[in-house]
């Protein structure tokens, strides 16, 4: 039975220390903000700390899902005095950040995308989006990637990066390439995204000679404007391309990654 919300008032009460100045105390804890992404948040394997919002909100979210934790209800003024600013959705769950997923278990997975420098966290969200819901089985986080555990990021991703397993592959910049061999011994086709025209059409890197899908596939995409590193694209088995219009030269990375994810998809029918 969920908890009786408690009611709090004043800005100062510890009670709200979790939310507190949230733009600068972001690696502490995980928080999802609005309905939606709470929701994913407390169907995930994090362990809530608390549930914050205004009255309506809590009564309408609490009447759909089962919580085991403290309740707060505030006013948007306090609430926007605590976390720095207006939180205009009305309702945040705060769970503790728990172990990523290991590497063995995503090495199982039929399709995966590995990441290498993507520092915004904006599009470590939409990565995330894109991938659950294009049926990717996991993502594996290269050098200079971010956290995706970020509030920007869980907030874009529309909690998927809660739902998604995902790991740290280790090394740093110029040796976490390595780790790629790991995925090529459990018998992944690597594939390296590039604009370069010297690449092979998306489409082709996907199948063997006989037209056949691999059977587990590594999707590599980099950081928007550099792309993929030589040292990561000299790692992979294959540097493929979206082809594009003439004039263009590049799309932005979750979106070059959501066609590479749909071809994928395509080629297993």
């Amino acid at each position: 039975m969920n908890q009786t919300p408690q009611q709090v008032t004043d800005p100062l009460d510890p009670r709200l220390d979790d939310i507190r100045d949230l733009k600068r105390n972001e690696k502490k804890h995980v928080v999802a903000e609005g309905p939606l992404v709470a929701g994913r948040m407390v169907e995930s394997r994090y362990p809530l700390r608390c549930l914050i919002g205004f009255r309506t909100k809590l009564e309408k979210f609490l009447a759909q899902y089962e919580v085991n934790c403290p309740v707060y209800e505030v006013d948007r003024a306090t609430l926007a005095e605590v976390a720095g600013y207006d939180m205009h959705r009305g309702l945040l769950a705060v769970a503790d950040r728990a172990e990523e997923s290991s590497l063995s278990d995503l090495l199982q997975a039929r399709t995966l995308l590995v990441l290498e420098g993507v520092g915004d966290h904006e599009n470590i969200g939409s990565l995330f989006r894109n991938a659950a819901g294009m049926s990717v089985d996991g993502v594996l986080l290269g050098s200079g990637t971010a956290d995706p555990l970020y509030r920007r990021s869980v907030r874009v991703s529309m909690g998927h990066v809660l739902r998604l397993p995902w790991a740290h592959l280790d090394g740093g910049f110029t040796t976490w390439q390595r780790s790629l061999e790991q995925l090529r011994e459990a018998g992944f086709r690597l594939v390296s995204l590039t604009p370069d025209d010297a690449a092979v059409h998306l489409a082709d890197a996907l199948i063997d000679d006989t037209g056949a899908p691999f059977e587990k596939v590594a999707l590599l995409v980099g950081a928007e404007g550099p792309g993929l590193t030589e040292h990561a694209m000299r790692a992979t088995d294959v540097r493929a391309r979206i082809p594009m219009a003439p004039g263009t030269d590049s799309l932005n990375v979750a979106t070059s990654a959501a066609i590479a994810f749909y071809e994928r998809a395509r080629s297993l029918r």
